[in-house]
């Protein structure tokens, strides 16, 4: 899930993520070998009708790579003191993507070929509106991606979220989102059960200067897989975000940082840009 307004809109964006992720680990059971660059595309369209319903669609493409980011992590995992996760012990940009269950395969990625993910359907009804605005948020995944090399999980999903806008002062306003999400069993070339998981996230958003904002987002996740006995993969994720927002007219373009401080199961850090039209 990603955190968004309580207020219907009709829109049409374009997200483009770029994600590092390394998490090479084994116990008595798992073996998760991941070392690679995540590229995402991901086509939303949203369409409100009046102020109180909303439905939408979300189509993302992926590509796993092994990537170009390895050196510049390295120097900015010294810079600041943060652990490099292992990272050094491979060899720069080089692709690993493999997870393992009792020595079978579940899931065996593909260097650089690209994939349709799992495509999103949504509803959106407002509860309250004005300060605060209320809604409730529906959504129904489609088993669309490929479980078997990474790009979804196999089986339909769905879950529902309570979304809170409140302006704090003329220049300051949040977004409060709680969710629950049953995602359905992972099912690759083994099946892995899965189950429903409660997330939440908080944003801020500061007006600069006209059409220009800044933003800082805080998302938690608790795991939805079985217990692995790999710590980073057991532990619930938490991720901080930070970017920026300029809007001119019917256009808004955002550009944000997101970092992994828990060092949980999420990516170590990712690079977001979207361009988004209001109708």
């Amino acid at each position: 899930p990603y955190l968004e307004s309580a207020v219907p809109e009709s829109s049409l964006s374009a997200n483009l993520s770029y994600s590092s992720v390394y998490l090479v680990r084994s116990s008595a059971g798992w073996s998760f070998g991941l070392d690679m660059e995540i590229t995402e595309l991901s086509i939303r369209a949203k369409k409100s009708f009046g102020d109180s319903l909303e439905v939408g669609l979300d189509v993302p493409v992926l590509v796993f790579d092994s990537g170009v980011m390895d050196g510049f992590l390295s120097a900015y995992h010294r810079t600041f003191g943060f652990p490099d996760y292992g990272r050094s012990a491979r060899p720069q940009n080089s692709f690993l993507f493999a997870v393992k269950r009792n020595g079978a395969t579940v899931i065996e990625g593909e260097d650089g070929i690209p994939g349709l993910g799992d495509i999103r359907l949504t509803a959106k009804k407002t509860v309250v509106t004005g300060d605060p605005a209320v809604s409730v948020l529906a959504s129904l995944d489609l088993p669309t991606g490929d479980a078997k090399r990474g790009f979804g999980n196999g089986s339909w999903g769905g879950g529902v979220t309570l979304l809170l806008d409140k302006e704090i002062t003329g220049w300051l306003k949040s977004y409060w989102n709680l969710g629950l999400v049953y995602p359905g069993d992972l099912r690759g070339f083994e099946t892995v059960k899965t189950h429903g998981y409660v997330w939440g996230g908080a944003a801020l958003e500061a007006g600069i200067k006209k059409g220009f904002s800044a933003l800082a987002q805080l998302y938690y996740e608790r795991v939805p897989l079985p217990k692995t006995g790999i710590g980073s993969i057991d532990r619930n994720a938490v991720l901080f975000a930070a970017g920026g927002r300029y809007a001119a007219g019917a256009n808004v373009f955002e550009l944000s940082f997101t970092e992994d401080p828990s060092t949980s199961f999420a990516p170590d850090v990712s690079f977001t840009f979207s361009y988004k039209r209001k109708f």
